[in-house]
């Protein structure tokens, strides 16, 4: 606790630093860092226990991040740098895995397909005992596993794990990391009724090829009445490929984006520059609450130009420049340098992280304070709060129960157990799930005495407490709280049916990402999407698409 407490006390007073008049602000941070300083120096050769200086000051970094900036403002150590690099050049060297921390253990969630981890046989499930002889215990961050398994190509990192479901469990598991590329566009190609499909993941450096690419031979296979590029879930990432790949489709020349910093000399203005490959060939764009950033430009931008038709539901609204700045000793830092802006003059943010209410947090923007703003044609668009689409379509939600379900691991754990029975993969296009698995996997959760949080239960419980704290509860008000909690009261039965469509949807994810490679994985699950089947036959009425672009 007392360290937790000095390194808040070491963020704050940097961040007073900032927080001066300007006259005398460079007299403030020079005061300020020689207290730091001083302060660290202290800790390091005199606090009674040994102290991890760079914990403490990775700590007090993060903590003046958070309170004074947004959470897009970041900094990376030497040697947590994957993840930003990624994304910037779409590859890194190690194994090739996603993994995860549940409760005490780190498990294998998903080998990536054509990986030294999947080539070295690790499954989903595998659990994580020790990387090159290093334990992996209860305090073990995920992280660090993380940091372990990547690694230059061509060494060799030994991984012992433990796998559920089989006779020789406990195994060592030797694998030759590469580069891994990862790859932003998993799937494309025509739905049955002809009309083209991207799915597009993210933004790195290879984004804008692969999508250039793609629509070459989509174009390429005769006639094509229309596509729909997918940006659901798309978190985005390189500003400069959603401008590459606005490119395709509009003239050459045409401003898709400008950003602006503290002043006017900050502001740039992005513009495609190329020939459009397709400018004539009707366009929809996917969205939802997890599109974001770059995502956000591509879909934002055809909008405002009225080149294409935005489906879905409302996009997250995050309009904010990140650019990587270095620092000593190989150090990075991702700092928000501006802000941008999309071809009517809107800005998307959704969260003003200038202005922060009472208890310190960022609020959104209320819709009563969006602005108008006009597309090229004259459409209405708003700014503040996210893309809004043009056509909304209805998001599949996803309720309590099975969230808890999901959430706990209990259909990827059934999921496992399934694929060490059953390790032949089916047709793409087969049933994974059958009503026997159904009742399989509901008596595998009830053989585990499954809880799961009833919110309504606890407000009853409130309810109880406040009648009885103003003297009101006597022996009728309580039976008739009992009689209401009873009646609530879970009912594992009832809720597996009621929610039997939702729960044989995660079976089937899961038993998909067991089977099937990410392409794959993509085709198997599109026949059963009904916004991009809605979304192509709207792309198929000629006049439908046209009325709503006018």
């Amino acid at each position: 606790m007392k360290k937790l407490l000095t390194s808040i006390a070491i963020a704050s007073a940097i961040t007073a630093a900032f927080s001066t008049r300007a006259s005398d602000s460079n007299l403030t941070l020079s005061r300020n860092l020689t207290i730091l300083n001083s302060v660290v120096k202290e800790l390091a050769t005199a606090y009674v226990d040994t102290i991890d200086s760079r914990k403490l000051m990775e700590f007090a970094i993060d903590a003046m991040l958070y309170q004074g900036t947004d959470p897009y403002t970041e900094y990376y150590p030497w040697d947590d740098q994957d993840e930003i690099l990624s994304i910037s050049e779409g590859s890194y060297a190690g194994i090739g895995s996603a993994i995860v921390k549940r409760g005490d253990a780190v498990y294998i969630t998903a080998p990536y397909w054509n990986s030294p981890a999947r080539d070295a046989g690790l499954l989903p499930g595998d659990r994580i005992i020790a990387v090159d002889g290093d334990t992996v215990t209860a305090s073990t961050d995920v992280g660090d596993v993380s940091r372990r398994l990547r690694g230059q190509a061509g060494t060799t990192v030994r991984v012992d794990i433990v796998r559920p479901y089989a006779d020789d469990s406990l195994r060592t598991v030797e694998i030759v990391r590469r580069d891994i590329t990862v790859n932003p566009l998993p799937y494309y190609g025509r739905l049955d009724n002809g009309v083209g499909y991207i799915l597009l993941e993210q933004f790195n450096g290879s984004s804008a090829r692969s999508v250039k690419a793609a629509v070459a031979d989509l174009l390429a296979g005769g006639d094509l009445p229309g596509l729909i590029i997918d940006l659901r879930g798309n978190g985005g990432g390189l500003l400069e490929g959603a401008v590459q790949i606005a490119g395709l489709f509009v003239p050459k020349g045409t401003e898709i984006v400008r950003t602006r910093g503290r002043d006017a000399l900050n502001e740039r203005i992005y513009k495609t520059t190329e020939n459009p490959l397709a400018p004539e060939l009707p366009l929809a764009i996917l969205i939802d609450g997890g599109t974001a950033s770059a995502s956000e430009i591509l879909a934002g931008s055809m909008q405002d130009l009225d080149r294409a038709v935005i489906a879905g539901a409302r996009s997250y609204g995050k309009g904010l420049v990140q650019t990587t700045r270095p620092l000593p000793f190989n150090g990075m830092l991702k700092l928000t340098t501006g802000r941008y802006y999309i071809p009517s003059g809107r800005l998307i943010q959704a969260i003003d992280y200038s202005h922060r209410n009472a208890e310190g947090d960022a609020v959104r923007v209320p819709d009563s304070l969006t602005h108008a703003f006009t597309t090229r044609a004259g459409r209405t668009v708003r700014d503040g709060g996210g893309i809004t689409p043009d056509t909304v379509m209805a998001i599949p939600t996803v309720s309590r129960f099975a969230y808890t379900l999901a959430n706990e691991f209990r259909p990827f754990d059934y999921a496992t157990r399934h694929y060490s029975r059953r390790p032949e993969a089916p047709a793409v296009d087969a049933v994974l799930v059958d009503s026997a698995m159904f009742v399989e996997f509901k008596a595998m959760v009830d053989s585990t005495g499954f809880k799961y949080d009833r919110p309504y239960l606890s407000t009853i419980d409130a309810l109880r407490n406040a009648v009885r704290d103003d003297g009101f509860l006597d022996d009728a008000i309580s039976a008739q709280l009992d009689t209401l909690s009873a009646m609530l009261h879970q009912d594992l039965d009832r809720d597996f049916e009621t929610h039997r469509d939702e729960i044989m949807k995660l079976l089937d994810t899961e038993l998909a990402n067991r089977y099937f490679s990410e392409g794959d994985r993509v085709r198997h699950r599109l026949p059963a999407d009904s916004v991009v089947s809605a979304t192509a036959d709207l792309l198929l009425d000629n006049n439908k698409y046209r009325s709503i672009l006018r």
